[in-house]
């Protein structure tokens, strides 16, 4: 992943359409965020430039960024030309992350939301790109402490690429479901089952769900648009939760919850790139795909928000409302001839109960929002 933020808005444009006729169809790459935490409090702490510094001169170096707040690290796969590269990609940084960390005495987690750090203590990290964030948008970023897992599939064709982010609009709410991890924050059980969704989604501009686009030329002019207003000044400040990418030739699906268990961060980034891959071979082979308005989309992100995999669903075309797990193993069995193209169906799963179910099962039993985040910043299984 590299840097494209010193080129005019015209030249990145330019770009990214070149890069996209040229892009090595659907290789793979995921990030993940964490939290860094005292080790004796598990509170937020202020660490990552001590990570960053660590870094240098490992095999991490170049796959490991900051990401908003002192107390966040993000780590990448890099590209993959398989998704069995990618999930072994995803277990070895992992573990080169808490090999880096332990030493220094910092602990990790990863889940949608830290459940108490207040968000006043965070410190924006200090680099051009956050500073402007900062400057631009003031308590909206003040108050995202948030944590994700976005899966970047490489798409060739511009206008393919848009058709593909056009169709994936209408299963995010599916993809949040399964992913969501985040139902406590600021010392409370929210109530939600993705507080990390409502908390990003619903405040950042330009975000959530995204309309659709007729081409890439329909897309270039929306773009073009925000520049010429003066709503944007950076192509990273459109925070869609599916988006084209402008720095690389991926379409960028950024609606899922960090996950705490390798295993299930594995399968979610399995579906999220066998659904990538199975939308495309759709549209090459001129098969239907569904293109519902934002307004309904919408409907079924809040009950992914709110209900997570525990709830229910509606099908957009039909009407019926269905639970949220019957959707899910739909989209499995839909997306399977593409995820065994990819390497990514023995992957592919459906939980019992996922992080977020769990965590408030927990709850429930009167364990306290400590005890429930020790267990999954502190795992008693191995990482990689």
């Amino acid at each position: 992943m590299g840097d494209s933020q010193s080129l005019t808005p015209d030249e990145q444009l330019a770009l990214a359409r070149e890069q996209f006729e040229q892009a090595d169809d659907f290789t793979v790459a995921v990030e993940e965020e964490f939290a860094v935490l005292d080790p004796e409090t598990l509170g937020l702490a202020n660490r990552f430039e001590e990570l960053q510094a660590a870094a240098q001169g490992t095999p991490l170096e170049q796959h490991l960024v900051g990401e908003l707040i002192a107390s966040e690290v993000e780590i990448r796969t890099g590209r993959c030309a398989t998704f069995d590269e990618a999930a072994a990609n995803l277990g070895e940084r992992r573990a080169q992350l808490r090999d880096l960390a332990e030493p220094l005495g910092i602990a990790l987690a990863a889940t949608g939301t830290h459940p108490w750090s207040p968000w006043q203590e965070q410190r924006i990290i200090d680099t051009p790109h956050y500073r402007r964030n900062d400057e631009i948008l003031q308590y909206v970023v003040w108050r995202n402490n948030s944590f994700g897992l976005h899966v970047h599939v490489a798409i060739k064709g511009p206008d393919r690429a848009i058709a593909v982010c056009n169709a994936l609009r209408n299963f995010l709410p599916e993809l949040l479901a399964l992913s969501a991890s985040s139902p406590f924050v600021e010392n409370v059980n929210s109530g939600l089952h993705s507080a990390r969704t409502q908390i990003f989604t619903r405040m950042f501009p330009r975000c959530g769900i995204p309309d659709s686009y007729d081409s890439w030329d329909g897309f270039e002019r929306y773009v073009r648009f925000l520049y010429d207003t003066g709503s944007i000044d950076e192509h990273t400040q459109l925070w869609w939760s599916v988006r084209p990418h402008l720095a690389f030739p991926t379409v960028e699906i950024r609606i899922c919850d960090a996950q705490p268990d390798l295993a299930e961060a594995r399968s979610l980034a399995a579906l999220c790139h066998a659904l990538t891959v199975r939308l495309a071979q759709a549209i090459d082979a001129g098969e239907p795909l569904p293109d519902h308005p934002r307004r309904l989309v919408e409907e079924n992100l809040w009950r992914a928000i709110r209900y997570g995999l525990s709830g229910e669903l509606i099908d957009l075309s039909t009407g019926e409302v269905r639970s949220a797990r019957a959707h899910l193993e739909r989209l499995v069995e839909w997306v399977l001839p593409a995820a065994e193209e990819i390497g990514a169906a023995p992957y592919l799963a459906i939980p019992t109960a996922n992080a977020a179910e769990r965590q408030i099962a927990r709850h429930r039993d009167g364990a306290s929002l400590e005890e429930i985040y020790a267990e999954l910043a502190r795992p008693k299984e191995p990482v990689a």
